[in-house]
């Protein structure tokens, strides 16, 4: 695998001051991204230059079984279901309910909107909310 930021990224860095931390982020995904196991599936979904979703399929699990944790620039999912009951034997079993943890890396500025589950789908709503300070604004030219 390749680590060196300039084989694995072809754009000026010199024109990029302060990104430091991106570049190692995007790294350290991309070594994951090897050992990724695929479970639960996701959907990342961009509604506008604002608004953006991740949607989770959870085919049998319930509400009561998942956890949803915000962190500085992080997002963490977790599912830990209930014991099956006992008394059923599987012939077949393709659906599975085991435990998970499932992190996504936020950008600045990205908030939790809200969650829904509906048919098991997990939905988590996000928003970029920049500071007033950070919008864009004109600047006057003084004489």
């Amino acid at each position: 695998m390749v680590t060196s930021r300039s084989k694995m990224f072809t754009f000026p860095h010199s024109r990029f001051i302060g990104f430091d931390h991106v570049w190692d982020q995007i790294e350290k995904v991309a070594e994951q991204g090897a050992n990724e196991k695929g479970f639960p599936r996701h959907n990342i979904v961009k509604y506008n230059e604002t608004e953006y979703a991740i949607e989770l399929a959870l085919g049998g699990y319930e509400r009561s079984d998942l956890e949803i944790e915000t962190q500085p620039g992080m997002l963490v999912i977790r599912g830990k279901p209930q014991d099956e009951e006992q008394s059923k034997v599987y012939l077949h079993k393709g659906i599975t309910t085991k435990k998970f943890v499932e992190t996504f890396r936020l950008a600045d500025h990205v908030v939790v909107d809200g969650a829904g589950f509906v048919n098991g789908l997990l939905v988590i709503n996000l928003r970029v909310e920049l500071p007033e300070e950070q919008r864009p604004r004109k600047v006057d030219i003084s004489i």
